[in-house]
């Protein structure tokens, strides 16, 4: 059983999360072969729209991991989140399912609330993500607020300033929010402290993106 896991993007801190999230919800016996492209999000941040250029390489990525035998995909970049949702006719085709990240964790915040804070340090991952809050939310028939909270140049701080800006930030919108979400995977080591610190739920991509990839191997009977 081999999980192909897409990044355009990565940080020791994403990377570990997102394995020990995948362990614990597939098991040891499962193989994690990784596809990066980090060119794609530099590309997409200085563009701030995602290009076509972007886009095919991303789509390219996608196809190495079915070369290679993956028996799932796992997209990390929520960035890129709605070119994977543009090829999920592609993964049904050829038995491969292309799973983002991110939906998962979108419909748990609409689930549990209205009114909900989107955390990211860039504007190319706030906006795609809350494209997905909307779109998911149009789907459950709920409507919900979306308030943005975006940390300008905190992209590549160290853990402990990162988490202090995290800290800030999240409390400027505490009062205003039912749920907070990460935009980023890159964040999820300080949902722990936001949840505590601001009372509030906190929702963070990796762990739902495993057990959606879960669900996918166990709907093809690998699991």
């Amino acid at each position: 059983m081999k999980v192909g896991i897409v990044y355009t993007s990565t940080t020791p801190e994403l990377i570990d999360l997102v394995e020990k999230e995948l362990r614990k919800n597939v098991g040891e016996k499962a193989e994690f072969v990784s596809f990066q492209d980090p060119s794609i999000l530099a590309e997409v941040r200085d563009s701030q729209y995602v290009t076509p250029g972007a886009s095919a390489r991303l789509i390219g990525l996608y196809t190495q991991a079915i070369n290679a035998g993956a028996d799932v995909i796992l997209n990390c970049c929520s960035s890129v989140g709605e070119v994977a949702d543009c090829v999920q006719d592609m993964g049904r085709f050829t038995g491969i399912p292309i799973v983002r990240i991110d939906e998962e964790m979108c419909r748990e915040a609409v689930r549990k609330g209205s009114r909900i804070g989107v955390m990211a340090t860039l504007n190319s991952t706030l906006n795609p993500t809350k494209n997905t809050i909307l779109r998911v939310a149009r789907e459950m028939n709920k409507h919900v607020e979306l308030v943005d909270a975006l940390l300008e140049g905190a992209f590549g701080l160290s853990q402990e300033e990162f988490k202090q800006r995290m800290l800030a930030k999240a409390m400027e919108i505490v009062d205003n929010v039912d749920v907070i979400l990460f935009a980023q995977g890159s964040m999820a080591y300080c949902e722990e402290l936001i949840h505590e610190k601001s009372g509030k739920l906190v929702v963070s991509s990796p762990r739902f993106g495993a057990e959606a990839v879960k669900e996918a191997l166990e709907a093809k009977g690998l699991l």
